[in-house]
């Protein structure tokens, strides 16, 4: 079929309509790796009742903002989703789908324009994480779009040059055969200067510890700017905090100087990846703040925390993850209180308490003072509806959202604007050149 790309949705697809049917208006049809306002002859690789998917076959009238991709690998593997467009459009893109998504979701027109932060479209990540193979030859690569099969990678255009060296470490020692089978990840993470390298193993049960020490070994022998290798069995990205580890060599953390403080950020423990723009991100989020309580929720190592008590009395500093707990803890000033819980567990006094005739109550009094501002750095789901109106019962007078997701984003917002916040500053940080994925901060004001 030919058609016509409306526009890009988050998720990177383009969005088109079928042709219409009997039933009336055509379908829409999602595709991957097209522009907006380009025709395309389009092939269909799965119809659904309400929406198709379809492949470009052939690009037939092309947007003047497309462009030859910088990477070999661009469109079969999984990880970047834009490099057929320019930089600059590339943030109009998601500057476009942000303020869609507020404008359909959470029905806000921004009176103020989005400021957008750009970054170095190449080279800019601090943490790649690479799956490995060994059978029925050695391969270490990322997944396939919308796959788990490995796609060999020998460099990464995005990835930092010493990680780009650690990747050819990889397979020059799995080439020789020495790598250990049951050796499933290796995550590279570098410092603010791009010196120094923490390695994170994900491996199976039964690797036997000789031989993941001696393969550890000759990976530090052949990139002497590893400082640390710690192994973690039967991992996966999302239950790294539960796992016990063992460090094969050196240290289990990472120490990432900024413009301001220096972070200890433990392996399996959450940091920025943008080597970039980490600075920026921390000033816009804690810039034109001052009081004497700060609430930062969602704390992690303590990224916002630490800049806060420049200008607070004092911040408390919710975080649940036993693998981050320590690193805020040493992270945090003297002046910083870290508390272990989640954001549920911290602010269910501001709940709404329903008796069992199911009347509604109001809020429970918390008994704890109000903050002057709260920053809260949800994951990619959001807060909820139930906790998104906790929040608003706190009455903070500012309150900064830090998004990676512009939809959950949008509806989070909706009981926030009813309870009388307003956007004072809309922000788009691109940490993720080349990739659909979104980084935003709002700024409310009640």
């Amino acid at each position: 079929m030919l058609l016509t790309i409306e526009k890009l949705i988050y998720g990177g697809d383009g969005l088109a309509r079928m042709p219409p049917d009997d039933r009336g208006r055509g379908k829409a049809a999602f595709i991957p790796f097209v522009l907006a306002g380009e025709k395309v002859e389009a092939s269909l690789t799965e119809e659904k009742p309400g929406f198709a998917r379809a492949k470009a076959e052939a690009v037939i009238e092309a947007s003047p903002h497309r462009m030859q991709p910088h990477c070999p690998y661009f469109a079969r593997c999984g990880g970047c989703h834009y490099q057929h467009a320019s930089y600059a459009h590339q943030l109009e893109i998601k500057t476009d789908i942000l303020r869609e998504n507020l404008r359909r979701i959470a029905k806000l027109e921004l009176k103020n324009e989005i400021e957008v932060h750009p970054s170095p479209p190449w080279n800019y990540r601090n943490r790649s994480r690479l799956q490995i193979r060994t059978q029925p030859e050695f391969a270490a690569g990322y997944f396939k779009l919308a796959s788990h099969e490995v796609l060999p990678v020998e460099q990464c255009p995005i990835s930092s040059p010493l990680i780009n060296r650690g990747v050819a470490t990889l397979w020059q020692i799995g080439r020789a055969g020495k790598t250990p089978e049951g050796l499933r990840e290796a995550e590279f993470f570098a410092n603010a200067n791009d010196t120094q390298l923490l390695v994170e193993l994900s491996c199976a049960p039964e690797v036997p510890p000789s031989s993941l020490r001696n393969w550890a070994e000759a990976l530090r022998t052949a990139l002497p700017e590893i400082i640390g290798i710690v192994a973690f069995r039967d991992a996966t990205p999302r239950d790294k905090a539960t796992l016990s580890s063992e460090t094969l060599f050196g240290t289990d953390y990472l120490t990432y100087q900024t413009q301001r403080p220096a972070y200890r950020v433990s392996a399996g423990s959450f940091f920025q990846t943008n080597r970039h723009l980490t600075d920026a991100l921390i000033s816009i989020v804690t810039q034109e703040s001052s009081g004497d309580l700060a609430l930062d929720l969602y704390a992690g190592v303590g990224l916002f925390s630490t800049a806060l008590a420049c200008n607070f009395r004092h911040i408390v500093s919710v975080e649940s993850s036993h693998r981050a707990l320590p690193d805020l803890q040493y992270n945090l000033p003297p002046k910083g209180e870290a508390v272990k819980a989640t954001t549920e567990q911290y602010l269910a006094p501001y709940g709404d308490k329903v008796h069992s005739d199911k009347t509604r109550v109001g809020k429970i009094a918390s008994g704890k003072q109000k903050p002057d501002l709260i920053v809260v750095d949800p994951p990619r789901s959001g807060l909820g509806e139930r906790l998104a109106r906790s929040l608003a019962n706190v009455a903070a007078a500012r309150l900064t959202y830090v998004s990676c997701d512009p939809a959950t984003l949008a509806r989070d917002l909706v009981p926030l604007l009813a309870a009388g916040y307003r956007v004072e500053q809309a922000h788009v940080i691109d940490l993720f050149p080349q990739t659909y994925h979104l980084e935003s901060v709002l700024k409310l004001l009640r």
